[in-house]
């Protein structure tokens, strides 16, 4: 990995969108605008009680798809990352840590009626918007 794929997951403003399904298959997708990569191997979310948590307690995989639209579809960049959650915090410093990054966005009182949880996940895979026999590296431009 490296660290161009860190600084274009991280991005902003960006489209993004979570996707995880429960032990029962069925899927979730949401947008969030809390997960951000903290190096080329990890990264973490600020979650509240919903969907993707409990999705996410039953089966720790998740893919993290991100799309920069161009004038054309095979001239968008984006890459699909493939994740698996290693941690969850609902207490303790780093739930509070990222309380304080979202309510530098929304307000600290808001932060912290939303959030619920700090989640961190291992980055397994990385995989083009795309797929057309290109690297990911080539999907977000490098």
């Amino acid at each position: 990995m490296s660290q161009k794929l860190v600084a274009f997951f991280n991005k902003q403003p960006r489209l993004g969108s979570l996707s995880t399904a429960g032990k029962d298959g069925r899927v979730n997708a949401g947008t969030f605008g809390s997960i951000r990569m903290i190096d080329d191997k990890t990264a973490t979310i600020a979650l509240g009680k919903n969907r993707t948590f409990t999705n996410l307690q039953e089966n720790p995989n998740a893919v993290f798809l991100i799309m920069e639209p161009g004038p054309t579809p095979p001239e968008w960049k984006g890459v699909r990352v493939y994740l698996k959650m290693t941690g969850c915090h609902t207490s303790g410093p780093e739930l509070e840590s990222r309380r304080a990054e979202v309510a530098k966005a929304v307000g600290e009182e808001m932060a912290r009626k939303m959030i619920h949880a700090s989640v961190t996940f291992e980055v397994q895979e990385v995989r083009p918007l795309l797929d057309m026999g290109q690297g990911w590296e080539k999907a977000i431009g490098g």
